[in-house]
């Protein structure tokens, strides 16, 4: 049956850890290796790069002084006007030649050993890039937040372990200040090194104590990355904010997948499994208003988290990793999160790697990867339609039909398609919904026209009683023996008297 066949979709648990057999959970965005390992290679490469440049710097310098040697020889034995327009030519077009390569070859030599130079377009290129003034204002109130809740933090640790913190974290900032010529991989690595030895230092202090460690490096984690989010997420120098439309892109030209198609164990028909997928929603498209590598991987936890209760709470058992890899993909073609790219990558080279290598998170995120990685490959077989089908429904030439239509949807035997029946329900429902509503709004304008009827009968009955029984207003009457004028003569009233028993 479709529900079995998870072509495409299933992942096994042992494809999500690291490549190199370490035990931590790989990531996409390091070739399948673990932030360890990736490290480890990352180093090697860098380290042989920077011997090669050394030695193609130093053969070039070799030719040029030989260079230089031989044309000034010549140029003593020769004749002054004999050949020395020719060798001045020859040399100059050397010159060049190896001017130009040097500059191309040698970049990265000067990239590694002046970090602190700047070039004049990437200078234009930032100033020109001018956030609006609330941005900036909202920015600059949160990054003040954020360090006075750092120094608030700080004053409960010992105070010499507190100043050493807060200067060591402020020194890096101002170092990442100095280096923004250089690449974002570089600026990660920068990143990575100071967690790794501050990681160091407090485990020597506290005395192997992880709990406390973590507890510090939140912290330190957050007042750094929120003083340098502006300058370190999706930068200009990297392709992020492309990948980023490219996915939207893609999950736009999506729409059309349903739960069924993915096959799903959802039911949406239950309130508390709708609500929990509206909560997944929200969480994975609140991940881009977060500025801390660890925040952003509290949205996708607790994403992931109402995926697998909605799950429980649909099949009455718990969630399994089958179950879940498919919820995901189908919540993230859902909410199409803002950025996705770039929040996948500003995690990955900016997060504390002990995260991303074990624990909830780290499963979570690299579960994330794997499902943009599978909607970026998403395909016809992937979904049980054929090729003709999911060309049609991409470019928009068709759409999901009722099933009356046999070209809608590929049918095994007599059976309809579920996803078929789905949309055919939907379809009646919305129907019905239309017809009731029609009939509310005749409801509604018939009563509207009664009140105005009832309104101007009413007003007829009132005129012609009205005019049947015209209002008169007699004189008034006078008061008793008003016309008595000898009211002066009449006995006085009697008064009542009291005789004792």
């Amino acid at each position: 049956s479709q529900r079995t066949e998870r072509r495409g979709i299933h992942v096994d648990q042992s494809e999500l850890l690291c490549k190199k057999g370490c035990g931590y959970y790989g990531n996409a965005a390091w070739q399948g290796l673990c932030s360890k390992c990736w490290r480890e290679e990352y180093q090697k490469d860098r380290q042989r790069q920077i011997q090669e440049d050394w030695a193609l710097a130093e053969k070039l310098q070799r030719e040029e002084e030989a260079a230089y040697v031989s044309t000034h020889s010549s140029s003593q034995t020769q004749p002054p006007h004999s050949h020395s327009q020719p060798s001045l030519a020859t040399f100059s077009k050397f010159e060049e030649k190896k001017t130009n390569e040097k500059t191309r070859k040698v970049t990265t030599v000067k990239k590694f050993f002046s970090p602190s130079s700047r070039t004049a377009p990437k200078k234009e290129s930032h100033e020109g890039k001018t956030p609006s003034p609330s941005i900036t204002r909202q920015s600059s109130i949160e990054t003040d937040r954020v360090s006075r809740d750092f120094v608030d933090f700080l004053k409960t640790l010992q105070k010499q372990a507190g100043r050493e913190i807060h200067k060591q974290s402020r020194a890096f900032i101002e170092s990442m200040g100095n280096k923004r010529d250089l690449g974002v991989e570089e600026l990660s690595e920068c990143a990575q090194d100071f967690y790794q030895n501050m990681s160091d230092r407090l485990m020597n202090h506290y005395k192997g104590s992880s709990e406390k460690v973590d507890r510090v490096m939140d912290q330190v984690e957050k007042y750094i990355m929120t003083r340098l989010y502006k300058s370190v997420f999706c930068p200009e120098t990297t392709d992020d904010e492309k990948k980023d439309l490219a996915t939207q892109h893609r999950i736009r030209a999506l729409h059309w997948v349903t739960i069924q198609m993915l096959c799903v164990p959802v039911d949406e028909e239950i309130p508390e499994v709708s609500d929990s997928v509206v909560k997944a929603i929200t969480d994975i498209i609140e991940m881009d208003s977060k500025r801390v590598p660890r925040d952003k991987l509290a949205c996708i936890t607790s994403c992931s988290k109402h995926i697998f209760n909605a799950i429980r709470v649909t099949k009455n058992e718990p969630a399994s990793a089958d179950d879940f890899l498919p919820t995901l993909i189908f919540i993230v073609l859902k909410a199409n999160p803002p950025r996705l790219q770039s929040n996948i990558q500003y995690i990955t080279r900016f997060c504390i790697p002990s995260r991303l290598m074990t624990g909830e998170d780290g499963y979570y995120f690299t579960n994330l990867c794997c499902a943009v990685a599978f909607i970026e490959k998403l395909d016809a077989q992937s979904l049980n339609l054929s090729p003709e089908d999911f060309e049609r429904y991409m470019s928009g030439l068709a759409s999901p039909r009722r099933p009356d239509d046999p070209a809608a949807w590929p049918q095994t035997g007599s059976n309809i398609n579920p996803v078929v029946s789905q949309i055919h329900q939907n379809q009646s429902i919305l129907s019905n919904l239309e017809k009731r509503q029609q009939q509310v709004i005749e409801e509604a304008n018939s009563l509207q026209t009664e009140l105005a009827e009832w309104q101007d009968s009413v007003a007829r009955e009132v005129q012609e009683i009205l005019e049947r029984y015209p209002l008169e207003i007699k004189p008034r009457a006078s008061a008793i023996d008003a016309e008595n004028v000898e009211n002066d003569r009449l006995p006085p009233p009697l008064q009542p008297q009291v005789f004792a028993g």
